[in-house]
């Protein structure tokens, strides 16, 4: 819901970042799964109760995670890019709840059901990227990106302030959990609907 109004506001700094790195030689395969790693991280970090360190490293993972795009638009894009950079995102939003359900055994039935909406929302977000593809439509409304990203709901930025909220409230973890899922929900009608709209 707030990508496409947040993108504007970001993309100018990271692509002078990106096209630094660029020159030096970094790639944006690198980056993207620098950021991964950091994301991973993050969710054992989190498994470990050791919730103000995740939170630094969600952060830094999800600059890596808008880097990424930045260097690739500073040297060239690739649709392997774009697939290790959707699979290192989904890696991220299933690593944090994850933690959060080894970290205290009372979170762990919201945790499923969050990585439960996480995984429908992703297969929602495939499947509309695929049929947009096959019917040539196009958008730069997220940027410039490997395939058609269809809006909603929850998307990226709306993830990383739950997960942020998590780290800081970890005692509030069932409860933020419950109201991203049915954000999750929400987002899956959303493309249900638009998905029945624009491929009759």
């Amino acid at each position: 819901m707030l990508d496409s109004k947040i993108r504007p506001l970001i993309d100018p700094p990271l692509n002078a970042i990106g096209k630094n790195l660029a020159r030096g030689g970094v790639t944006a395969n690198q980056v993207t799964l620098a950021g991964a790693l950091l994301g991973v991280t993050a969710g054992i970090a989190i498994g470990y109760q050791h919730y103000l360190l995740a939170l630094a490293l969600v952060l830094l993972s999800r600059i890596l995670d808008g880097l990424d795009g930045a260097v690739a638009r500073a040297t060239s894009q690739s649709d392997f890019g774009g697939y290790i950079d959707i699979v290192a995102d989904f890696a991220f939003y299933v690593a944090v709840p994850l933690g959060f359900g080894f970290a205290d055994p009372t979170n762990l039935p919201l945790a499923m059901v969050l990585i439960a909406s996480f995984t429908l929302t992703g297969i929602s977000f495939l499947a509309y990227a695929v049929m947009a593809a096959k019917a040539g439509r196009e958008t730069e409304a997220h940027g410039k990106k490997s395939f058609f990203y269809n809006s909603g709901l929850a998307e990226g930025t709306e993830t990383i302030a739950a997960f942020v909220l998590m780290c800081l409230l970890p005692h509030y973890f069932a409860a933020i959990a419950a109201v991203y899922s049915f954000m999750c929900v929400i987002t899956v009608v959303q493309r249900t609907i638009a998905a029945k709209i624009d491929f009759p």
